[in-house]
């Protein structure tokens, strides 16, 4: 029997593409059907530079992925290669497309960490490290070798950063998030100094951020912000000591034990405003927006002097005979050597 070779090869190409149509047809269904994901996998990361070959096998490890090289093929036919780096949150079902989907779409999980106003450079890092979402990559560094990797240009980290509550992904590091937070400083600096009252005694907005960083931190109530600036404004202006305890106790670093004895008062450090005139070499605390706004916009009243209540509150005068009754009357339980608020 004579065989037709045209119909032989006419046959071969309707069975071959029948072949193709079946098993495109078999591919584009189980792309479509969903699957049981375990809880412990609920949780999926695409580390930062990881190829689409990666996370298929890494998929394919957990069960997740029966056809790997087949979801890539997909993925490039369809122009879905292009996926982000994270950490995805994954439903009980999923199907290799919706996966696919999922992880093109880059919607990863969010973490949140707010860097609360008055806490010190050094504070801010060790909440950032405490945080389980964050990438340590500066633990362990000392203060000079993260300047050179943060980039700034600073001297010194201590006020620079915002205190703000900031989201990321597990894919961000401390550096990442230091770095929004001191872009975000340099905003709301650069636009209060702009908005500041004239005639203040500062000289640049770094100044302005010193001063800011003690106000932080010698306000009890919101409320009296701006007349403790007021306070340090005019004794600047008078040629007056600050003379304020948190500067002291900045100064003495991991010696503070909590207290404030005479003897640290006479102790010669930089950031002694006991001893020192003007304000101190750095800030001492990361001040918020309010601080470095009341700072720039300070209470026009008198006082040059303030004592703590006890109530979280103080009692200002103008006087410093009127000061010394203030501390006789609110002051009686502390100790001696006890300061809450400056000396003449």
């Amino acid at each position: 029997m004579k065989v037709d070779p045209i119909r032989v090869i006419l046959s071969l190409s309707v069975w071959f593409l029948f072949m193709v149509a079946g098993s495109g047809y078999y591919i584009w269904l189980w792309m479509n059907t969903p699957f049981s994901i375990a809880k412990e996998h609920r949780s999926f990361t695409i580390a930062r530079g990881e190829s689409l070959y990666g996370v298929a096998y890494d998929l394919r490890q957990r069960n997740m992925l029966r056809w790997s090289r087949a979801w890539v093929f997909y993925a490039r036919m369809t122009d879905m290669a292009a996926i982000k780096a994270g950490e995805y949150k994954l439903s009980e079902k999923e199907s290799p497309l919706s996966l696919l989907a999922r992880f093109q779409s880059g919607d990863v999980k969010q973490y949140r960490i707010t860097l609360v106003e008055g806490l010190t450079f050094k504070k801010f890092l060790e909440n950032l490290h405490n945080h389980q979402g964050v990438q340590a990559t500066l633990k362990g560094k000392s203060q000079k070798q993260i300047l050179q990797i943060l980039n700034l240009d600073i001297q010194h980290p201590e006020g620079w950063f915002f205190p703000d509550t900031y989201q990321f992904s597990r894919d961000d590091s401390d550096v990442d998030i230091l770095l929004r937070a001191h872009q975000r400083m340099r905003q709301v600096l650069d636009e209060e100094w702009r908005n500041r009252e004239s005639g203040l005694p500062l000289k640049s907005p770094y100044e302005a951020l010193i001063l800011a960083s003690i106000v932080e931190k010698e306000t009890g109530a919101a409320i009296e912000r701006q007349q403790i600036a007021g306070v340090f404004v005019r004794r600047l202006k008078k040629k007056m000591r600050l003379q304020t305890d948190p500067t002291i106790i900045y100064g003495l670093g991991a010696a503070y034990d909590g207290n404030i004895r005479k003897s640290d008062l006479t102790k010669h450090t930089p950031y002694n405003t006991y001893l020192i005139k003007g304000l101190p070499p750095t800030p001492i605390a990361n001040p918020g927006q309010h601080a470095i706004h009341a700072t720039l916009n300070p209470d026009t009243g008198k006082t040059l002097y303030f004592v703590a209540k006890g109530d979280g509150t103080h009692y200002f005068s103008k006087t410093f005979k009127e000061h010394k009754k203030a501390v006789k009357k609110y002051q009686l339980s502390r100790k001696k050597d006890y300061r809450s608020s400056p000396e003449p």
